[in-house]
């Protein structure tokens, strides 16, 4: 499978995003279900604070990614869910370098009023080719 970035801008690239992944050959897709920072358990996380939420969010995304044989450097596609837009734009940049490295998977940041449980701030949701 051959995996291409599309970036006709390139201030795209300092946001840390593509704006189209070219994926060309065979290979295996992998669609996740929106990560926050839900515990193991289930339950709605303890710390409210956007930062810990991302971190946790990507971690629950690299458990996901890593049960199916995915990595982070796989994904080419992920939309932020957010309750406050700007505190994720605040936080988001480092913790989403720190998880995708090189990799600049194409992305949307949309403004919600709620998650599913009151206490999120935050959704990840992610494709992954290879």
């Amino acid at each position: 499978m051959e995996k291409r970035e599309i970036n006709p801008w390139e201030w795209s690239k300092a946001f840390g995003f593509s704006q189209a992944i070219r994926i060309a050959g065979s290979g295996e897709l992998l669609v996740c279900a929106g990560q926050t920072a839900i515990g193991p358990d289930g339950s709605p996380p303890v710390d409210v604070g956007m930062g810990a939420q991302v971190a946790k969010a990507f971690e629950n995304l690299g458990v996901v990614l890593t049960e199916a044989g995915f990595a982070a450097a796989d994904v080419v596609r992920v939309n932020y869910f957010t309750t406050d837009v700007d505190e994720l734009i605040a936080v988001l940049g480092p913790v989403a370098a720190g998880f995708f490295g090189d990799n600049l998977p194409a992305s949307t940041l949309v403004g919600v009023s709620r998650l599913a449980f009151r206490e999120l701030a935050v959704e990840v949701e992610a494709i992954a080719a290879r």
